[in-house]
């Protein structure tokens, strides 16, 4: 009897979007580069920046500057906003993902 071994399918897609990456890398170290988290989500810096803009702008995310740098906070009690998931918070997912509390 011979075996089917599938083939990792590599249809260009994740699981999360690159909104939540963005989250996991800032829950991870909230003071960490535009340009480090561009290179380890694997899109543009300036992506990173709109992504950045729609999370502070949703509530998401709060900007706090220290001196140059930007410090970012998470609304971790924020409801998730699609309506299959909004029983859930940002928080619920971190906790899952990146371990944050």
């Amino acid at each position: 009897m011979s075996h089917i071994v599938s083939e990792p399918n590599n249809a260009g897609w994740t699981f999360f979007s690159n909104h939540s990456h963005v989250l996991f890398c800032l829950a991870g170290d909230p003071t960490i580069t535009m340009k480090d988290v561009a290179l380890k989500v694997g899109i543009t810096e300036r992506a990173v920046q709109r992504i950045v803009a729609d999370l502070v702008g949703v509530g998401a995310l709060t900007r706090l500057k220290n001196g140059r740098q930007n410090q970012y906070e998470i609304t971790k009690d924020l409801p998730l906003r699609h309506p299959l998931e909004s029983h859930r918070t940002i928080g619920d997912v971190l906790e899952l993902i990146v371990n944050e509390k």
